[in-house]
């Protein structure tokens, strides 16, 4: 049974930073493509930045700079490091894992940036 299991998501203020992580299981984590979406409410589901299986990234422009995509394969795990924050961050944010058309999600973890 696969699973994606995001963590590290709460409130904080503009300008501040949040570290989330989703750990997986069920799945040869290093064979996949990993990743990191958000949803804010009334918006589609958009892409925040992906990382290949050799470690390549790839970042929404509206992130780049300010967030940071690793993985741990030993650990089963990826990472977004999230600096500078800003209102507009304020979404539920997802992880996801792919390989040959094959896909997984999380369920989610809410990020919210206010003073």
């Amino acid at each position: 049974q696969v699973q994606l299991v995001e963590s590290g998501g709460g409130l904080v203020q503009p300008g501040g930073s949040l570290r989330l992580s989703c750990a997986a299981s069920g799945i040869i984590f290093r064979f996949y493509v990993m990743g990191w979406y958000r949803q804010a409410p009334g918006k589609q589901r958009e892409l925040v930045a992906t990382i290949t299986t050799g470690g390549s990234t790839n970042y929404a422009d509206s992130v780049k700079g300010r967030f940071t995509i690793s993985r741990d394969n030993a650990k089963n795990t990826e990472y977004l490091q999230m600096n500078s924050l800003k209102p507009e961050d304020t979404a539920i944010y997802y992880c996801n894992a792919h390989v040959a058309g094959t896909g997984y999600w999380g369920q989610g973890t809410q990020v919210t940036v206010s003073s």
